[in-house]
């Protein structure tokens, strides 16, 4: 495994704005980071288990069928490109709202289950960046806990953002701005795994 191009994946995954990320961010500024710790570690915990999973079992198909591991590879590559253009050409994300629902660990998992952008970025995870060795489980045990790690520390930025939201968003202009770095670390770690 090439683990800097899967270690920005993994990171640029974890910190762009998304449902998660938003609601990990406006819990912080209600309720605080202690308080909003939990629902990381069901969010991060959940994503990290469906990088297992699908690696678990797509791994063996992928190391068998080095045909389907390419298709899925540009597959991957494809959406992610996709995506990136989305983030970079998106406003900016809504992180003004004053909903005070305590976002759980539960509902926090539970989003990530149901979540398709999770699934695909398990499978693009599997496709791009999953050794073709002997232990291929072993290797994606590691790249599940990897990503837990990362995933665990970007949403803490996060609840830490909520903590200064209000001083530090004044206008969409800084926003708009993160999204579109986050959008070319996303475009840049996805051809760099392609092409590792």
């Amino acid at each position: 495994m090439n683990l800097i191009p899967f270690l920005l994946f993994a990171f640029v995954a974890s910190i762009t704005p998304g449902p998660t990320n938003i609601l990990v961010l406006a819990n912080s500024q209600h309720f605080g980071v202690k308080n909003t710790i939990p629902a990381i570690l069901g969010g991060c915990i959940a994503a990290s288990a469906i990088v297992l999973v699908s690696g678990a079992g797509a791994g063996e198909v992928l190391r068998q069928y080095p045909l389907i591991r390419q298709v899925m590879s540009w597959a991957g590559v494809l959406w992610l490109s996709w995506m990136s253009w989305q983030l970079f050409s998106a406003p900016a994300a809504n992180l003004s709202s004053r909903r005070h629902v305590r976002f759980t660990a539960r509902a926090a998992a539970l989003l990530q289950v149901v979540n398709p952008k999770t699934w695909m970025m398990a499978l693009a995870v599997v496709s791009l960046f999953a050794p073709a060795s002997d232990h291929a489980l072993r290797d994606i045990s590691l790249m599940a806990l990897w990503f837990l790690a990362i995933s665990v520390v970007c949403l803490l930025c996060w609840a830490w953002l909520g903590k200064a939201v209000n001083r530090i968003f004044r206008t969409t202009v800084a926003m708009v701005r993160f999204q579109r770095a986050m959008a070319l670390c996303l475009f840049i770690s996805a051809w760099t795994g392609m092409l590792a």
